[in-house]
């Protein structure tokens, strides 16, 4: 990467960060619910926020493959946040909610797949919601699942090299869903108006995020 490509490249991350750490603050508040449904979904968003700030990191400094396996659990977290609000039985949330121990991880294991949660959120969630990730999931799952199990991918990138470009078009659908997790997080919290914040810190941000309703091609 020359001196001027690697400087873009820089700023490109450091305008990243600043659109995460907007979005992070502006959903800042308590969601002030005792509903455990709420409760668990608060905490994958959280989880959420952490994927992405991994993701940057390792992107940023040159781990791609790494970046990707990262990127695919803030889907996951994000897609799970959803489905445990709009449709995930009061079974599920309670064993999602319940305390540690080696009974409730096995009772837990046993959590639909993302593919039957994505179904069941067609049915249940908001169009605004579901889109969003359905439009990811169909662009991006084939070759994030490559890059988890060390398929072609991961083998002709690692050998090859990682073009610019390629950097940028995943970070670009980091912060993309970052987006959706803060859209998601302003719809929990009681009592305030956040989802019209959320979305003009994105248009201030534009530069750093894909076109509205696209994906960039960034894994393959």
């Amino acid at each position: 990467m020359g001196d001027e490509v690697a400087d873009d490249w820089d700023e490109f991350v450091v305008q990243s960060h600043q659109l995460v750490v907007e979005l992070m603050e502006c959903v800042a508040y308590d969601t002030e619910s005792d509903d455990p449904r709420i409760a668990v979904g608060d905490v994958l968003l959280s989880l959420a926020f952490e994927h992405s700030h991994s993701a940057r990191l390792l992107l940023h400094t040159g781990f791609l493959p790494s970046a990707l396996v990262v990127h695919r659990a803030q889907f996951e977290a994000v897609l799970r946040s959803l489905w445990v609000l709009y449709a995930a039985s009061d079974d599920v949330v309670a064993k999602l909610s319940a305390e540690l121990t080696l009974e409730t991880e096995l009772a837990a294991k046993n959590i639909p797949s993302v593919s039957k949660m994505m179904e069941d959120l067609a049915v249940k969630a908001h169009p605004n919601a579901y889109k969003p990730l359905h439009h990811f999931k169909t662009h991006m799952w084939g070759s994030l699942n490559s890059y988890v199990h060390a398929g072609i991918h991961p083998i002709r990138r690692h050998a090859e090299g990682y073009p610019p470009w390629l950097l940028v078009n995943v970070l670009k659908n980091v912060n993309g869903l970052t987006v959706v997790t803060a859209m998601q997080s302003a719809m929990l919290t009681v009592g305030t108006e956040l989802q019209q914040e959320v979305l003009d810190i994105s248009r201030r941000y534009s530069h750093v995020l894909s076109p509205p309703n696209d994906v960039a091609a960034g894994t393959g």
